[in-house]
C-alpha cells in the first residue's frame, strides 16, 4: 500500500507540474514588457513586437498573401478541432492558478534563486541527446560538435552541469541555435505543422511537434531512471524548478490579450517557425 501510495503521488506531481511549464513556457509579453525582462529570459522569443498593438490586442495582417511574412504564415496554422483544444486550454489554466502557481511559489521561496539556476543548468546539460541527435539530422555537425563540446566541458568542469562552465564560450565559426528537439527537425525538413493542438498538462502543440515530442522522450536520459515513478518524480522536479523561474510571464499574457487563448497559439506557433529558422 504504502509503495502503491508512492506511486500516485509521482504520478499527480508530474500531470500538475507539467502544465505548469507549458503555460510558462508558452506565455508570450506584450510590448511594454519587453523592455523590462533581461535580454537572457527565454521567453523573448515569443516577444515579436508586430504580434501586439498598443492594447495589447493581436494584429490582425490582411488576407492579402503578398503582404504576409512566413510567420504570419506559420501562425494562420489551422485549428480544426479548436472547441477541444479550447476546452483543455481552459482545463490547464484553472490548474494553473487554483493548484500549480501556489506549488511554483512556495518551491521559490524555500529555494533560493541561485540554486534553482544551478537546478535548471544541470537539467538542461542532460538534455544534451535531444540537441545533438536533433542537430545531426539536419545535417549540422558543426554546430552539434559545439554542443558536445558544451556537454563535455559543463559535465567535467561544472559539476556534472550544475554550473554553466562554458556560457561565455565562442565557437570557432558563428553557428546558429543548438536548442533544437525532433520536432523542429520534422520541420527543417519541411513538414508543416499540420493542425494545431492543445493537449492536457502539457499544453499548445501541433501535429508534427506531438510525434516529435514522442520521439524526444525516448532521446531523454531521465526516461530511463528506474522504477518507473522515480523517472516521473525527477521530471516533476525539473518542470517545478524551471516554472519557480517564470512565475507572472502567463499572467502578463491574459491581462495584455482579450484572447488569451489566441494570444497562445499565435505566439507558439511563431516561435517554433522561428527556431526551425535559427
Amino acid at each position: 500500500m504504502h509503495r502503491l501510495t508512492r506511486v500516485l503521488l509521482a504520478t499527480v506531481a508530474l500531470t500538475l507540474l507539467s502544465c505548469v511549464v507549458a503555460l510558462a513556457a508558452t506565455a508570450p509579453t506584450g510590448p511594454a514588457s519587453l523592455a523590462e525582462k533581461p535580454a537572457t529570459n527565454m521567453l523573448l522569443a515569443y516577444g515579436d513586437v508586430d504580434i501586439w498593438d498598443e492594447t495589447g490586442q493581436i494584429i490582425k495582417k490582411p488576407a492579402n498573401g503578398d503582404k504576409l511574412t512566413k510567420s504570419d504564415i506559420a501562425a494562420q496554422t489551422p485549428d480544426p478541432l479548436e472547441g477541444w483544444n479550447r476546452m483543455w486550454f481552459g482545463f490547464n489554466d484553472k490548474l494553473y492558478f487554483w493548484a500549480l502557481k501556489p506549488v511554483a511559489q512556495g518551491y521559490g521561496a524555500v529555494i533560493p534563486e541561485r540554486p534553482r539556476i544551478w537546478v535548471g543548468n544541470f537539467f538542461h546539460n542532460l538534455m544534451f541527446p535531444v540537441r545533438f541527435v536533433s542537430l545531426m539530422l539536419q545535417g549540422k555537425p558543426d554546430a552539434a560538435a559545439v554542443e558536445t563540446s558544451r556537454f563535455i566541458g559543463n559535465t567535467a568542469f561544472g559539476l556534472g552541469g550544475f554550473a554553466d562552465v562554458t556560457a561565455d564560450s565562442k565557437p570557432y565559426k558563428p553557428i546558429g541555435s543548438t536548442e533544437k528537439d525532433l520536432g523542429l527537425t520534422f520541420g527543417y525538413w519541411g513538414a508543416g505543422n499540420g493542425m494545431y493542438l492543445v493537449w492536457p498538462f502539457i499544453g499548445p502543440s501541433s501535429a508534427r511537434d506531438t510525434v516529435g515530442y514522442a520521439g524526444d522522450y525516448f532521446l531523454t536520459p531521465i526516461s530511463y531512471i528506474h522504477p518507473w515513478y522515480w523517472s516521473i518524480a525527477t521530471k516533476g522536479y525539473d518542470k517545478i524548478n524551471e516554472v519557480s523561474m517564470r512565475i507572472g510571464d502567463y499572467e502578463t499574457l491574459k491581462e495584455a490579450s482579450i484572447d488569451p487563448y489566441e494570444a497562445v497559439r499565435d505566439a507558439y506557433l511563431r516561435n517554433r517557425y522561428k527556431k526551425i529558422n535559427d
